[in-house]
């Protein structure tokens, strides 16, 4: 029996006839084991927090580290560090897969290099800039943060693309597919380990930066810490801080996640 355009390979472990594989079951000891260890770092941060609270201070800390307060604070980090991401993903991955496509190839240049510039500018600028325009609340901070994780993605997701074999999408052009298949069936998913990569970078950014959110009244849990700074209140800075950073091990550990499930498997 003849072989057919959809029975051929296009490249190593990618076939054109549907998705590719998933990595489903063969997680990296890594990844199977953080929960454990974020587990363990969070009981820790708790118990140490704990541990530094004296006589003087035993009401504010008591007041601020109550279950209520912490889930309240940590919702607000939590929804403003994911709606910040996804909406720079809605930006960058379209801008960048346009920017390897066409005329504006010869554009890529100037283009990230504006990018690099607007993220020289330090956090807290951005956002005392966006609030200037806004009131005080989520929105200054969404946007604020949303402007400044927009660059890893779009950066990655140019180099991921550009990094494709030209040898695999010459094959998949030869056997048939359009510049359209080409891109939804090959590059992307070739591309895809070096744009989790950039995820990664924002959402870290993103979840680290939301501590400044608390600044123009966004709450999470940057108000703990500030809080704690304001007050000498050495456990409510310990725990503010110890969560933001656990947080963001839990959030790179989750897109870490996807994008091992979502990478193709290569055969031999």
């Amino acid at each position: 029996m003849t072989a057919t355009v959809e029975d051929a390979a296009v490249g190593p472990g990618l076939a054109v006839d549907g998705p590719p594989r998933r990595r489903l079951g063969r997680l990296s000891v890594r990844t199977a084991v953080t929960p454990f260890l974020l587990v363990v770092a969070t009981i820790l941060v708790w118990k140490y927090a704990q541990s530094k609270v004296t006589d003087f201070d035993r009401g504010q800390v008591n007041a601020v580290l109550n279950r209520r307060v912490v889930q309240a604070r940590l919702w607000e980090h939590v929804k403003l560090s994911v709606a910040s991401t996804l909406l720079a993903i809605a930006v960058a991955l379209p801008a960048g897969i346009a920017m390897t496509r066409g005329g504006l190839r010869r554009l890529t240049k100037p283009l990230l290099w504006f990018a690099n510039a607007g993220q020289t500018i330090p956090t807290v600028s951005v956002l005392a800039l966006v609030y200037t325009f806004m009131s005080l609340g989520f929105r200054p901070a969404l946007i604020a943060l949303w402007i400044y994780s927009i660059l890893p993605i779009l950066q990655n997701t140019v180099v991921g693309i550009r990094g494709v074999d030209p040898d695999i999408v010459e094959a998949a052009q030869g056997m048939g597919l359009s510049p359209r298949g080409v891109l939804f069936r090959v590059e992307l998913p070739l591309a895809l380990p070096v744009i989790t990569a950039g995820v990664r970078t924002a959402v870290v950014l993103n979840v680290g930066t939301a501590a400044l959110g608390s600044f123009v009244g966004a709450g999470g849990l940057g108000q703990i810490i500030d809080t704690g700074v304001s007050n000498l209140n050495q456990p409510l800075l310990y725990a503010g801080a110890g969560l933001t950073a656990v947080l963001a091990l839990t959030a790179d550990w989750l897109v870490a996640l996807v994008g091992e499930l979502l990478t193709p498997v290569r055969s031999a």
